[in-house]
């Protein structure tokens, strides 16, 4: 078993993959550092996209009329910072330690919902102030990456697609718990005070930083050797699956900061009324995501991650003729499919990053390479990997509300055009996995631990 370093706090000689050592008691410290991971994951979400609430309440009444292209701008400023801090977020977690980098990334969550829940009830504020909040609110999205890089080191590979999908998923149920705040707050005090909706959050920041502090454990085996993000980025591989987190968790939080707006210019709805339709979405393609890796688990994750972008596609074509004909409950459910689909499909993708290195690994130990050396590389281009992969993921975030400003620039109250460009890119995500990893899919080394062959169906 692993013991901890009392001065340094370090559980040292941590091996997932030793069957003894896991049911021996690596499986509670495991379950202990995910629970606490996820509850620091989900506040960040909830910081990240406070403002995707907080912009409903802006309104001529309130002294805070802006524009649409300026509102999307506002959604779309955390987004691009969020994914900015994922990389350093990534790597911090590998020279702090988890417990330690989870305590400060949770702590500074109170700087941008301290300043929201001060400058959202001043009349008059000018954008640039907001812009400038929302910036700093993307620290909240870079928690996704420390938190995912650390729980890797935690969970043997058969179990990773289930516990990176139950530690994103949980993280990901903040972009919905922000909005049920919102719908409670609108509907207990009125239009008239959107800083309740930030002052939720202050108290819940300080406990989950407490209980990571007394509860979470650093682990050495989440160190990295120096530079492994650059050889991570000089793998095809890494660029491909960014390329298909762009589909998935881009549209997962593009469409969780633009839904309330979208649903106001296309149909004219109130900020009450978007409210009680955005938190259903994002709640469902939260819940969603364990299942995508659990099913990635069995299935592999090219396999559902393709039928899961057909999927997309379909409920694409649902948006453009939900506009067109101005049909609302078409639009709301097929916009909700979206949400559910890109859940899946982030957990699948997901999944694909240890299983395509781990199959790199088996190459590798078939022609000759020392196999504890060859998977334990494998194991840190993974994390490597996945933070690039978040990092990337999180910026198509922000071209969605890039192609929602310039759809609703015109006036014409049609996002007709996003949804097209979705489907277009969508389409792209299928040719992917189709030509890049079904196609050349190589069979797996019998060399490799059982735990690492079954990882190894990408």
């Amino acid at each position: 078993m692993a013991e901890k370093n009392s001065k340094r706090t370090w559980l040292t000689g941590w091996d997932p993959e030793d069957e003894d050592a896991w049911h021996q008691g690596g499986r509670r410290v495991a379950h202990r550092n995910l629970v606490l991971s996820v509850l620091s994951e989900h506040i960040g979400f909830s910081v990240w996209t406070l403002w995707s609430v907080l912009v409903l309440f802006m309104t001529p009444e309130t002294g805070l009329a802006f524009a649409p292209g300026e509102k999307f701008l506002l959604v779309a400023t955390p987004t691009i910072a969020g994914a900015l801090l994922r990389l350093p977020y990534s790597y911090a977690v590998t020279r702090f330690g988890g417990r330690d980098w989870t305590v400060f990334a949770t702590l500074i969550l109170l700087v941008p919902a301290a300043l929201a829940l001060y400058f959202v009830r001043q009349p008059g504020t000018p954008l640039w102030v907001f812009l400038l909040i929302g910036a700093l609110s993307g620290v909240g999205g870079g928690t996704f990456a420390s938190s995912m890089t650390n729980i890797t080191a935690f969970f043997p590979q058969r179990h990773q697609g289930w516990a990176l999908g139950l530690n994103a998923g949980g993280g990901n149920l903040g972009v919905a718990a922000v909005q049920l705040i919102g719908l409670a707050v609108i509907h207990t005090t009125g239009r008239d005070h959107p800083e309740y909706v930030a002052a939720v959050y202050l108290p819940l920041i300080i406990v989950v930083a407490v209980l990571a502090a007394r509860l979470m454990d650093n682990v050495d085996a989440v160190r990295t050797a120096p530079k492994v993000q650059r050889e991570a980025a000089r793998c095809p591989d890494t660029w491909w699956i960014s390329l298909l987190y762009i589909g998935t968790f881009g549209s997962f939080i593009g469409f969780g900061f633009a839904f309330g707006l979208v649903l106001q210019y296309e149909f004219g709805t109130s900020p009450v009324q978007a409210m009680g339709y955005t938190f259903l979405g994002p709640l469902l393609g939260s819940l969603s995501r364990p299942l995508g890796g659990r099913l990635a688990d069995r299935l592999g994750g090219a396999r559902v991650t393709l039928w899961n972008f057909l999927g997309m596609a379909t409920g694409t074509t649902l948006l453009v003729v939900a506009s067109l004909t101005g049909s609302f409950g078409l639009f709301v459910g097929g916009f909700t499919a979206l949400f559910v689909l890109s859940g899946l499909g982030n957990g699948s993708t997901y999944k694909m990053i240890p299983g395509v290195f781990a199959r790199r690994a088996e190459v590798a130990v078939t022609g000759g390479a020392d196999a504890a050396q060859a998977f334990a590389r494998a194991r840190r281009l993974s994390g490597a990997a996945i933070a690039i992969a978040g990092a990337v993921g999180a910026l198509g975030g922000a071209a969605i509300n890039v192609a929602f400003t310039v759809s609703y620039a015109d006036g014409s109250g049609s996002g007709t055009p996003a949804f097209l460009s979705f489907l277009a890119y969508y389409s792209v995500c299928v040719l992917i996995i189709r030509f890049v990893y079904l196609r050349q899919e190589a069979p797996r080394a019998s060399t490799a631990p059982d735990g690492i062959r079954e990882a190894s169906r990408a």
